[in-house]
């Protein structure tokens, strides 16, 4: 038998059951095994059924495909659908919304993991639209561009383009999609060299919130809010990027473990090597930090591993690595490899932690800085420690992220080119608050702890605005934090949100409006 008549023989036979009897047709089982029948209300999916593609696919609730699209990485205000799509065309997609539309459902793209933000909360029923199948990869016969389909995985774009001697910047970790951090910038480990993932977009194929499918690319109005500010404005199918010759394959990671003791010298280091009277990362270097308990290591309080990574090289240059050395680290080792090592040795490839759904609760709570206040450094490694290492805490696994990428390419881009507002900060900070959900009183917690620690850096920063990186937020940030606090900003983006999506279809993921 034909596919799609499987899929709808199977509808069907849904459709016909009387409410919440347990019948099992060949392609998805019926809505009982997820929570209230009602939930499905009175729309036939059946009329859909029948407009997509032979090889598109719908998850119906009952069944494992259906619970394995809709968990989420982080469980703490997530949406709610009561049936996936998973269209293998465009087309696929223009009907789902047409039919959404039709129906007055709410919809929602998904897509790779990370998207954490509580705003997602707001989708209490209605189609999720789960782009996996959508991954094609086709480089361009001059090798200076290549199409990518819109559920493609950073993981797999990198080894698509690595076999043919090509790379581009994607998000550090394997698991997030290629678009997903895109639409809001997307930091990468090459943007020293290249600029943002969003800043190598040419062009992509958008279906908007009436259905209607369009080219979006530098003729368009809407470009510019697509790279920044993206989730807000449509359903990206496929886009054209840029890409480059591979030229510096080889990698080199110096990982130094510091006591939290020395938390205030460790990043006045930083700061006199790259962050202050003038100075800026090298293209060639990237410098991370976690913080974290580990109590094999040190028992009483989290650990600071500083992480100096580059390029080009089998062993960091002792310029970079000397400095932190004479502070005495507790220990000191060296990896050198391949660019695609990268993930594996920060802890984000796809065999990682960060890439399993392990029902925990994982907000985020970002903030960019210029430099480090070493001040506030303590200070916060004060709280950090405290709600990490006491005897009863919820938060024992947490992991407070510090980012610094070379900026060249980031800024060599003029800062009104893009919806993406923050080419002028340095470093991405943000505190991971993982914990195991336990009700609205543990969430208030987090909530306080994390906003907390962000304040203490943010007063610390010396900014008059808070600036926050849309693909980390918690949710409570606002659009002025996410794409903006200048006026003409704001102005712009109400301006094609009204025009573009005046009922608000795409806001579920940092609302514009």
């Amino acid at each position: 038998m034909h596919h799609r008549s499987l899929q709808v023989a199977a509808l069907l036979a849904w459709a016909a059951a009387v409410a919440c009897r347990n019948v099992q047709p060949v392609f998805a089982p019926t809505l009982e095994a997820r929570g209230d029948c009602d939930d499905a209300g009175d729309v036939n999916y059946t009329q859909l059924a029948t407009k997509l593609s032979a090889t598109a696919q719908i998850y119906l609730p009952g069944s494992d495909l259906f619970d394995d699209a809709v968990a989420r990485w982080s469980n703490l205000s997530t949406p709610v659908a009561n049936v996936v799509v998973v269209p293998s065309t465009e087309h696929d997609i223009v009907e789902t919304v047409n039919f959404a539309n039709q129906n007055s459902l709410p919809f929602l793209t998904t897509n790779g993991f990370h998207g954490s933000i509580t705003t997602l909360g707001k989708m209490t029923h209605g189609i999720e639209i789960h782009m996996s199948q959508l991954n094609s990869i086709s480089i361009a016969t001059d090798g200076k561009t290549a199409t990518i389909g819109g559920g493609v995985l950073s993981h797999n774009l990198t080894d698509t383009l690595w076999a043919a001697g090509k790379q581009t910047v994607t998000g550090t970790c394997e698991c997030v999609s290629y678009l997903g951090p895109g639409l809001g910038g997307g930091h990468g480990w090459l943007q020293g060299r290249y600029g943002l993932v969003s800043d190598q977009f040419v062009s992509m194929n958008v279906v908007l919130a009436n259905g209607s499918l369009i080219t979006v690319d530098e003729n368009s109005e809407l470009f510019w809010a697509m790279k920044g500010a993206g989730h807000n404005f449509g359903i990206v199918t496929s886009m054209t990027s840029k890409i480059y010759d591979i030229q510096h394959p080889n990698y080199a990671m110096e990982t130094l473990i510091f006591s939290g003791d020395q938390v205030e010298a460790v990043y006045e280091v930083a700061n006199e090597q790259w962050l202050t009277n003038g100075k800026t990362m090298p293209v060639d270097l990237i410098n991370w930090s976690y913080w974290y308990f580990d109590p094999t290591t040190d028992a009483e309080k989290p650990v600071i591993a500083m992480y100096l990574i580059q390029e080009g090289v089998n062993t960091v240059n002792t310029t970079y690595t000397q400095p932190f050395l004479d502070l005495g680290p507790l220990s000191n080792s060296s990896l050198s490899g391949t660019y695609r090592d990268l993930a594996a040795w920060t802890g984000i490839s796809l065999d990682s932690t960060p890439c399993a759904k392990t029902g925990n609760a994982n907000p985020r709570f970002p903030i960019y800085l210029k430099s480090y206040n070493t001040t506030a450094q303590g200070l916060v490694y004060d709280l950090f420690k405290q709600a990490t290492t006491n005897a009863s805490t919820p938060f024992s696994n947490a992991l407070f992220m510090f980012e610094g990428y070379s900026q060249q390419g980031v800024k060599a881009i003029n800062d009104d080119a893009t919806a993406f507002a923050y080419r002028a900060d340095n470093l991405l900070v943000a505190p991971l608050l993982t914990y195991t959900p336990n009700g609205p009183a543990l969430d208030e917690v987090a909530y306080k702890l994390g906003n907390q620690i962000r304040q203490v850096l943010y007063e610390g920063s010396g900014e008059t605005s808070l600036n926050t990186y849309v693909n980390y937020a918690y949710g409570d940030e606002t659009a002025r934090a996410w794409y903006g606090s200048e006026a003409w900003r704001q102005e712009r983006l109400h301006a094609l949100k009204e025009g573009f999506d005046p009922t608000g279809k795409f806001s579920f993921y940092a609302p514009i409006a």
